[in-house]
Parts: structure tokens; sequence; C-alpha cells
């Protein structure tokens, strides 16, 4: 299985996560999940929820600060 299909996976069950949480979890620099997420974002599958839009998100923010991202579909 890819690790694209991996992160779909983990943000579908989780719904929500931090950009950090990622990285740690698939043990990857924040940067290379970055661009993972980013082909997500382009096929409208996920969402980068800004820190300044505490709440936008479906799910309360999570109490680390930071990226966070969300599945909505």
């Amino acid at each position: 299985m890819s690790i694209l299909r991996d992160v779909r996976d983990y943000l579908k069950s989780h719904r929500q996560a931090s950009l950090n949480d990622l990285a740690m979890h698939f043990d990857s620099n924040p940067d290379a999940m970055r661009g993972m997420l980013e082909t997500w974002i382009a096929k409208g599958k996920i969402r980068h929820c800004p820190p300044s839009v505490c709440g936008g998100c479906a799910t309360s923010c999570s109490s680390a600060p930071g990226e966070t991202y969300e599945w909505i579909t």
C-alpha cells in the first residue's frame, strides 16, 4: 500500500490531525508530509485548517498549536 493511501486512511479514521502528529506517525519530515497532504488537498479530500480559524473544522482544535488537517469527504 502506498503512503498516500496510508495518509488517507489515517485522516479518514481520525477526521483531523496536526502536521506534527502525522509526521511522527509516519516517521516523516514535516515538509515531506506537507507535500503528501497537498496531493489530497488538490483532490478535494482534505483541507488545511489554519490556526486562526479555530473551530472551523468539524471537530475541535487540537491542544497542540500548529497546522491541522481535516478529512472532508
